[in-house]
Order: C-alpha cells, then structure tokens, then sequence
C-alpha cells in the first residue's frame, strides 16, 4: 500500500476473505458464530479464533477499529455505537472511582454530561479547566487523564495537543483527545503525543448522516481495556452500521478536501457581512486547511428566528456532517444543559450559530446564508 494518506484512506479497507475474493468486506450480519465441537468454544477462549458472538466481536466492527486506527497512525483501534460510547469506554480503560479526570471546559455538550453526571456517579472525580494557559497548578496526586478535543465544539479553539501531551507525558498522565472536527485528515493526535484519540464516527468518517457509530483508538494496553468495557457495558456496534462506516471512509480524503475549501471560502465572506457579529473559524489547524465548521455570532444583528425560517434548501439539524451543508443551534440543542454561567463562560450565547459546510458548489453556500442574513438583519 501506498504511504500517502489518500491512498491510505481507499485501500485500508481491502480485506480479503478467506476462499472468496470479494472487492469489499461481506457484512456479517449475525448475532453468532458455530462451532464444531467443545473443543473448538474452547480455541475461542485461548485466543485461537476469532468470534464467538457479535457483542463481544465481529468482523465487520473490527475492520472499522482497525481501519481508523491505521489512519491515525495508531497502533489499535475498536468500533462503538456512538461517539459517546467511545469516550466511556476510552476515559474507563484509564480512570476508575477514586481518580481524577482534567476535561477541557469548552466541549461538545453531550461530553460534558456524560463526564460531569454519569462518569462521576461511577465514583471518578472531572474537573473542567482551560488548556489554553497553564494548567500543571489543577493536575492532583489523583489525576490520571486529561481530557480536550484537536479543535473544540462549538467555538472552533485550536488546542495545542503536542503541548498538552509533553505535560501529560511530564506528569505520567493519560490524554484523550476528540478527533471528530478535525479528522485524521487534517491531524493525527497520537501521531503528537496523545494516548488515545475518539471520534464520533458518525460525522466525517462515516459521511453521509445514515449511521451512528464511534471509534477509539491509540495504546495497545489501552484499547484491550476499552474493549472490556465495550463488551461488558453492551456498547458495541453493529456489523451493518460498521459496513457502512467503512464504506465511508474511502472517500474521506476527497470529501474533506472539498469540505475544507468551502468553509474557508464561507469564513472569508461571513466576515464582511454586516448582520454578523462575530465569526470563529480556525487559521492554525495543518497544511491542509482549518476544518469544515464554521460558526457566527449574530446576536446583535439578525433576528435569530427569521435567520432559521429564511435558509432555504440549508437543513436546521441538532448535529453536524455530512455531505449537505447544515445549521445547529447550540444553545436550543448540544449545549442547552450546559449551566448557565458555564454557557456565558464558554462564549454559547442566543445568537450563535454553528454551519457545517457541505460539498455543494461554494459559492451557491456563499449566496443561501448571505441571503438568510439579509433577510433577517434587523
């Protein structure tokens, strides 16, 4: 195989079946696998065979584990049913009661609830903190994890991971790091010091807003931690769920580089706009481009509710990704059971608006939200 990142992305995927020479990997869509006699339930067991039953392994799930894996230039990777399943299982392969996490203030809403009401009745203690300053005076003798996302959700904050990871490394921490905006396209964060890196696969992997699936990779020792979890916490994936997942992945490269162009055409032209107070898009993020989200401010100068009703063929949805170009609105959706002062704090106020920038021509994108903020500048 070739080393460079788009072929990579189309031929990781190849597996070849034994006795049948398919072009893709079959589905397995079975709850279960046979075996001969006693004997061979037992080779399972000993580490001699592969599958015993799809909860705690498949082939479909481990080619898509693995698969992501090989993109982020990790060494193990394991399939999940959600983005947020992979994140349980990721912080609970490091962390049990009586440990402490460091979690990035400013995260996906969802990340934040699950770390700061479910994995604490679990015992373990989350403190949420910047990791734009310095940080090393919040690390405790308990600390064993820190926690953040390569480019953060909503506000788009460019983390500096290859500095949070000699910290880590300094302090013999763990560091977890959401991958989701950025995809291994743009950065690889175990490549630069993390341990174990996430995605909601649901977003940029899988790519086409059909299925729900997350993906952990990094450590060795880590991942056959997180599979423990998955198997026993009944958070694994389906095989068809992770067909089309790999499906997805082969046109990865070709979809954000498409992506990326437009929401950087977008950015640019958002920022003349006089009903837009404020536009966040990154400027630091690889040679390849800043992402395809880009997300306003537009509080003082639109009426947000006539903004929603005037975006034509552009979907209002409660995520993002995708080949179509869609809005969220944090505030009403992802973030809204954030407390209120951890929402001013943050910077999640009534008018901002995140844009996930699709495939479509770029500049009938430049045109549609132009016009939705026309018609609502007050």
């Amino acid at each position: 195989m070739g080393q460079g990142f788009d072929t990579k992305s189309v031929h990781v995927t190849m597996k070849r079946e034994n006795g049948i020479p398919t072009k893709v990997t079959p589905i397995h869509q079975s709850s279960a696998f046979t075996f001969d006699n006693l004997t061979d339930i037992e080779n399972f067991f000993q580490g001699e065979r592969d599958y015993l039953y799809t909860r705690v392994g498949n082939p479909n799930t481990d080619e898509l584990g693995q698969a992501v894996a090989q993109l982020e230039d990790a060494p193990s990777g394991v399939a999940t049913s959600s983005g947020l399943s992979a994140i349980m299982a990721g912080v609970l392969a490091v962390a049990k009661a009586g440990d402490h996490v460091l979690a990035s203030t400013d995260l996906y809403g969802g990340t934040y609830e699950l770390l700061a009401n479910e994995l604490t009745s679990f015992g373990i203690e989350v403190s949420f903190i910047s990791f734009a300053g310095d940080f090393e005076h919040e690390i405790k003798e308990n600390t064993v994890l820190l926690y953040t996302e390569t480019i953060t959700n909503p506000l788009l904050r460019t983390e500096d991971i290859q500095t949070i990871a000699q910290i880590a490394k300094r302090h013999q921490l763990k560091l977890m790091v959401d991958n989701t905006f950025a995809t291994p396209y743009l950065v690889q964060p175990y490549h630069i010091g993390a341990n174990l890196v996430v995605h909601s696969a649901t977003k940029y992997l899988g790519g086409h807003s059909d299925s729900t699936a997350g993906v952990l990779c990094g450590d060795e020792d880590l991942i056959q931690q997180a599979k423990s979890r998955i198997v026993n916490l009944g958070a694994n994936l389906s095989p068809f769920e992770a067909w089309l997942m790999v499906r997805g992945l082969k046109t990865l490269s070709v979809r954000m580089e498409r992506h990326v162009k437009n929401a950087q055409a977008l950015a640019d032209a958002l920022h003349q706009h006089p009903a837009v107070d404020q536009v966040y898009y990154p400027n630091d993020v690889s040679s390849k481009g800043n992402g395809a989200i880009v997300t306003i401010d537009i509080r003082h100068g639109c009426d947000i509710d006539r903004f929603f009703q005037s975006l034509g063929w552009i979907k209002i949805v409660a995520t993002l990704a995708g080949v179509e170009t869609t809005v969220a609105y944090p505030i009403a959706t992802s973030h809204r059971n954030l407390p209120e002062d951890l929402q001013q704090q943050v910077g999640i106020t009534k008018g901002l608006i995140r844009i996930s920038v699709g495939i479509e021509d770029e500049q009938d994108i430049i045109d549609m939200m132009t016009s939705a903020l026309d018609q609502a500048k007050k």
